[in-house]
């Protein structure tokens, strides 16, 4: 069932890190693949305009939870604008790819990220 997998992609899907949601987030974004069914939802808490904490809650396969989680590593700790310019192939890559089948995948993180640090920019603006 795994073979067409990376040890990376197994490893994040097996041991998924930052998973969970997050009552109190600064901001929170979602995107899915009305394709393949698979939704992911993004939570960000953001300090001295950093991501200084994240989570996500995602349904969908082996890859989706993958792609979910490596977004999570990726950018904890990055400047909201370094967060920003993360794509879809720097997710793959941080995978070791995916198959060709899957790399529809790789979309949801940089999707639902996008969407969270819109929502924290809404709300401070909103508080002004």
């Amino acid at each position: 069932m795994f073979e067409q997998y990376t040890n990376k992609v197994i490893e994040h899907f097996m041991s998924p890190r930052n998973v969970g949601s997050m009552p109190d987030a600064d901001g929170e974004g979602s995107f899915g693949d009305p394709g393949c069914g698979d939704s992911l939802t993004i939570y960000i808490k953001v300090k001295d305009n950093k991501i200084s904490d994240i989570r996500f809650l995602v349904f969908g396969c082996v890859a989706a939870v993958a792609t979910s989680s490596m977004t999570t590593e990726l950018v904890k700790g990055k400047t909201l604008e370094e967060a920003l310019k993360l794509t879809n192939q720097d997710i793959m890559d941080a995978l070791d790819g995916l198959p060709e089948n899957k790399l529809h995948c790789s979309v949801l993180g940089a999707g639902a990220l996008k969407k969270a640090i819109e929502d924290y920019y809404k709300k401070q603006k909103d508080k002004d």
